[in-house]
């Protein structure tokens, strides 16, 4: 099967709101340029949404357009590595979905369990 025809058969399988990268079809194919390519025509078209520069993700559409993925799966490479959970979400947001508060805030923090050196 030809690059072109597996990267969109395969995003058609992963679940809308799922961030997806390179990486995770160059493991299966050891073509990266044609990869890439074919990542950039489905952003075009209106498959795929960019998130940024090398993620993407499948947007679900609404009426009122489409929604963003979860905060969880923008942040989750900052959260795992290789697998093993290194930190997690705090902060206002966090705290309003447990309805600890009315304050929304427009930044992520991220905690993790890790000294930070000292300057």
């Amino acid at each position: 099967m030809k690059t072109s025809d597996y990267i969109p058969v395969t995003v058609d399988r992963l679940p809308k709101g799922y961030i997806f990268t390179y990486s995770d079809f160059i493991t299966t194919v050891n073509q990266t340029e044609a990869v890439i390519k074919a990542l950039n025509r489905m952003a075009v078209s209106g498959r795929i949404a960019k998130l940024s520069k090398g993620k993407y993700y499948k947007p679900q559409v609404t009426p009122f357009g489409n929604l963003l993925p979860n905060q969880a799966q923008v942040v989750k490479d900052l959260l795992e590595n290789d697998g093993k959970i290194t930190g997690y979400l705090t902060g206002y947001r966090i705290y309003n979905q447990l309805g600890l508060t009315t304050q929304i805030s427009n930044t992520i923090q991220i905690g993790k369990k890790e000294i930070r050196p000292a300057f």
